[in-house]
């Protein structure tokens, strides 16, 4: 998170919020904590919450710029997989009993099944990301440089080759009809977010009149390190030419470049997008409006409920749980883990007499 000094003359800026949807639910991540809401099947709200510290609270050099967007794509991606391990926890889809081949694996490695399911689900994730988004497209640019010696042009067509992979990849999964409800939720966070910022009472009604487009998401993010790579990748062809006297980079060298670029090229892109996200400049519109674009695709508009569930997330990522409600238990998990704690469904118990306005 950047950090934001108050200027004279100047209000400020509510600390940024981020957040994730998650099956059935949202995740919210404030400066002091992340909390998971999901609606279970019978229509309660199950919840997961732990307190939050910055690595940069421990080691200064972690909040320096361009350091500080690698630390936060890692810190991220590890929190993405778990969040989603537990949502699917605190509505029940973990509570089927596993087969026997889950079973001998476990016994086999000495590893809970749990652990062996993550394992394989984030190594099967990454092997498909290094798939689609670094090896067809050094594949596609080692042959154009056999055409071509000019490097801009080059890794303009790998470029181009990720960003047509990311836009259907990305049509493509919202053709299921499970991830149609994760981009409505989606959108229900991106409307809660705008409504905290607006300095509006969360509330579905303040919520629902923003739109699902917000120009800190993680989809703008994407599209922003395929745009950077681009340029970043012509610059470090042209040193390696210069370096070790090739006139191109073949297939493996070109993926290898890639790779060891990546984290460059993820910080860079995470302050381009702050800097965009916080102007309201006429350039930083225009520059940010391609990353809008393509959140059409991966946001939904939610329903009230989906509303309420992201508003849930963001009071207690913020501190703000009602009183009549369980405190939230601080997890022990080093990112996450799930709690117990439950509301009923709105009719399942008399709802209490409504307190006047302050």
């Amino acid at each position: 998170m950047i950090t934001i000094k108050e200027k004279k003359g100047k209000p400020k800026r509510p600390p940024d919020i981020g957040g994730q949807a998650v099956i059935e639910g949202v995740m919210m991540k404030s400066p002091q904590a992340i909390a998971i809401s999901v609606r279970k099947p019978d229509g309660s709200i199950a919840r997961a919450y732990q307190t939050y510290s910055p690595p940069s609270k421990k080691h200064k050099a972690l909040g320096w710029p361009v350091i500080r967007g690698v630390v936060n794509m890692g810190l991220m991606l590890m929190l993405g997989v778990k969040t989603l391990d537990t949502s699917a926890k605190l509505i029940g889809l973990e509570s089927e009993e596993p087969s026997r081949f889950e079973k001998w694996i476990s016994q086999r490695l000495g590893l809970g099944i749990e652990k062996i399911v993550m394992g394989l689900a984030v190594a099967l994730a990454a092997g498909m990301s290094l798939l689609l988004f670094m090896v067809i497209p050094s594949g596609a640019a080692a042959l154009i440089n056999g055409l071509t010696a000019n490097l801009l042009i080059v890794n303009l067509c790998a470029g181009i080759v990720r960003v047509a992979i990311l836009i259907g990849y990305i049509w493509a999964t919202g053709l299921i009809p499970d991830m149609k409800r994760v981009y409505m939720y989606h959108g229900a966070e991106h409307k809660t977010v705008h409504c905290h910022e607006a300095g509006l009472p969360l509330t579905p009604d303040n919520a629902r009149r923003f739109t699902t487009l917000h120009p800190r998401c993680g989809t703008s993010f994407l599209l922003l390190v395929m745009i950077i790579s681009v340029l970043l990748g012509a610059i470090a062809d042209q040193l390696i030419f210069l370096a070790l006297g090739i006139a191109r980079l073949s297939f493996p060298l070109r993926l290898l470049r890639s790779l060891v670029m990546l984290p460059l090229v993820a910080g860079v892109s995470y302050e381009a997008l702050q800097g965009l996200a916080h102007s309201n400049s006429l350039l930083a519109r225009a520059l940010r409006w391609p990353g809008l674009a393509l959140q059409r695709l991966t946001t939904r508009e939610p329903d009230t409920s989906m509303l309420e569930i992201a508003i849930d997330a963001m009071k207690r990522a913020m501190g703000e749980a009602p009183e009549s409600e369980p405190s939230p238990v601080i997890a022990v998990s080093p990112v996450i883990a799930p709690t117990e704690e439950t509301t009923p469904a709105p009719g399942s118990i008399p709802a209490p007499e409504a307190e006047p306005a302050s």
